[in-house]
This record gives C-alpha cells, sequence and structure tokens, in this order.
C-alpha cells in the first residue's frame, strides 16, 4: 500500500537527482506505486485515505489504452498493446469489476488493431438518463483492413466500421477518441504510430483532430501543426478540448520533441476550435492518455506514471510507478492505471472522472 509523499519543490529546484530520495527505480522490477503531492491541493483532489497497489504483472501486456465501462455488461474494457506479429492482432482486455478485477481476452470481427476508445451512443440511442450501449474504437487498421472507427456492442459481440477515410483519404492511425454528450460528435486523433510500429504503411495525411458525425456522415479536420496528435479529451462544462501531442515517440525516442497538452476553446454550437495554447508539458516521458474529472482537473498517463494538474494548468502531482503509463479509467471510488504487462488500481479515490460521472450513472 501507498500512502501520499509530500515533495519540497525547492529542494528539487537545485537537486534533479531529488525525486531518487523519495522514490526508487521501478523499471526492472516495476511492483511500487507511490502518491506524490507536488502541491498541497493533491491530497484534496486524489483523497486523504487514497491508497495504492499492483494487481497484475503478467508476461505479456494486456493492459495499453483504451478503459471504458459498459454498464449493461458491467466490465471495463482495455486494449492490449502491439505485439510484432500480424499474426497476433491486439487483444481487448476486458476486466470484470463484479469478480475482484479478474480479466479475460477477446477479439472483434471488424475489429483489426485496436487502440484508444470511447463509451458510445449510436444515432438515435442516447435518452434522457440512458448509458452509453456501444464502445468506439480507434482502429489502428495494418496492411489489409482500413484504418478508421469501430462500433462495438459489448454484450452481444457485434462489431461495425462507421469510419473508414476522410472523403476518400486514408487515415494513418486514429489513436484516441471522444464522443461529446450533447452533439453526439465523435472528436478523435491520428498519429502515425502503426507506422512506427511497422503494422500500417507510410503516412499520406497529416497529423490532425478529426470532428465527425455519425448521423450524418459530416467529416472536419478541426485542428492540424501537430507532430503526433495522441490523447484527446473534454473539459466537464465542455467548454474546451485538450490534445496531447507526443511527438518525443516516434522511430526513436527524442525528447526534443512534443510532450505537451494543448487547450483549445471549443464553440458554443460544438462545431469549432479556437484559441490554442499550451496548457502542460510532461517532465517524464510524454502525456499519453488525458482525462478529465468532474471538477476539471486533466489527469495522463506519462513516463512514470499519472500526472495531474489543475483546470488552470498548475502540477498537483503524480501516482508513481516508475515505468511509462499508457493511460487510465476512473471506476467509482478507484483508478485503474494501466503500464502495459501491469495493472495498478488507486482505491478510496474522492475524485470523480467525467466518463465515471456519464458511463456509470451513479453521480
Amino acid at each position: 500500500m501507498s500512502s501520499i509523499i509530500p515533495v519540497d519543490l525547492l529542494s528539487f529546484a537545485t537537486n534533479p537527482s531529488y525525486l531518487n530520495t523519495l522514490v526508487t527505480t521501478n523499471a526492472s522490477n516495476p511492483t511500487v506505486i507511490n502518491l506524490l503531492a507536488y502541491d498541497e491541493s493533491f491530497a484534496s483532489v486524489i483523497g486523504e485515505d487514497a491508497t495504492a497497489r499492483q494487481l497484475y504483472d503478467l508476461d505479456w501486456q494486456a493492459f495499453h489504452e483504451a478503459g471504458v465501462y459498459n454498464k449493461d455488461a458491467n466490465k471495463l474494457y482495455v486494449t492490449g498493446n502491439w505485439a510484432g506479429d500480424l499474426n497476433n492482432p491486439i487483444n481487448v482486455t476486458i476486466i470484470d469489476l463484479a469478480d475482484n478485477y479478474s480479466y479475460t481476452t477477446t477479439r472483434y470481427s471488424a475489429l483489426a488493431e485496436a487502440n484508444g476508445a470511447t463509451s458510445y451512443f449510436p444515432p438515435g440511442t442516447q435518452t434522457n438518463g440512458s448509458t452509453p450501449s456501444h464502445i468506439l474504437y480507434c482502429d489502428e487498421g495494418d496492411f489489409i483492413n482500413p484504418a478508421g472507427l469501430v462500433s462495438v456492442d459489448p454484450v452481444s459481440g457485434k462489431s461495425e466500421r462507421i469510419l473508414t477515410n476522410y472523403l476518400g483519404r486514408n487515415f494513418s492511425s486514429p489513436n484516441d477518441v471522444r464522443q461529446h454528450p450533447v452533439t453526439g460528435d465523435i472528436w478523435f486523433t491520428d498519429a502515425d504510430y502503426g507506422y512506427f510500429q511497422h503494422f500500417r504503411p507510410a503516412p499520406t495525411i497529416p497529423k490532425q483532430v478529426y470532428r465527425f458525425s455519425p448521423g450524418t456522415g459530416e467529416i472536419a479536420v478541426v485542428a492540424s501543426d501537430f507532430t503526433q496528435c495522441n490523447g484527446i479529451e473534454f473539459s466537464p462544462d465542455l467548454k474546451t478540448l485538450y490534445v496531447s501531442d507526443t511527438g518525443a515517440a516516434g522511430f526513436d525516442r527524442n525528447l526534443t520533441r512534443p510532450a505537451t497538452i494543448y487547450a483549445f476553446d471549443i464553440s458554443e454550437d460544438g462545431k469549432q476550435l479556437s484559441g490554442r495554447r499550451t496548457f502542460a508539458y510532461s517532465d517524464n516521458g510524454f502525456p499519453d492518455g488525458v482525462h478529465t474529472d468532474t471538477e476539471g482537473n486533466v489527469w495522463a498517463g506519462c513516463g512514470d506514471g499519472v500526472h495531474i494538474w489543475n483546470p488552470a494548468g498548475k502540477f498537483l502531482g503524480k501516482i508513481w510507478i516508475g515505468v511509462e503509463c499508457n493511460n487510465l479509467a476512473f471506476i467509482p471510488g478507484a483508478l485503474l492505471v494501466f503500464s502495459n504487462a501491469q495493472l495498478w488500481i488507486v482505491e478510496g479515490l474522492k475524485a470523480v472522472g467525467r466518463e465515471v460521472a456519464k458511463d456509470f450513472g451513479v453521480y
């Protein structure tokens, strides 16, 4: 178990190795998780009595991206990591929240290489008080199957491609996705990671953020000029969109490239973006999966765990695991943290995820 450890920023300011006095290296044997407070408000966000522990340490990478709850199945759906073999596509790992976090794996017929995902109301299914019936996956595609968006009914297992191109042009590797809870539009990022991992052809389109209407088929580019756009998330008031640029990761790791979260203002009609600005920069690795809580704090999987900022961009603290965190998932009273082969949990969590409030329908 881990409790909150305060970080002395004045000591850190003149000693770049200061963090090593608080935590030990974890890379060769990732079993330790710590809660590090970089600001006194960290405890009020995460919870004064929060504790953390490891749930799994596997010999394969089952816990990589997504992390979407489906109320009808009462399970959480996580995508695995690319195993380096086109004959061994990416699995979907299903975590049973009612059975002590036990897990199984599956694949869906229309889904080639899954990455990020979001809970999804297909057109015409959203009503007052309802919760999403489907999960929408970013499908990175491969050399045969197109990249795009795939809708899955997790109860029946039926899967369906709902988008495979931008007006005739191929996507590169759609990475992460969110559905706007009011307009129903799908917002997603497209990066080059399938190409970097050698299961997609060379890119032929820029790295961009798209808005897609599943009811009409309308699609538009809403943001560009990224090295590699990756995580995407709305603020709880739907006035801000956060997009991470993980350009530091490519064929090589180059930390002079972006490891940055940008913020954009969303227009009143929920269709356009403006006011691009730097929201945060990760001190370790790069911000991958991005989420918000109901108070507007921003949580991101980074190079040594989960990093948390307040809505003004002030750094509050870390859920430190010492190895790369790709994504995370809020559940009632807890947070699941994904680091490929490892699954971690923070319990006694005070913060409520935006997705939890929507998907669980209990807040």
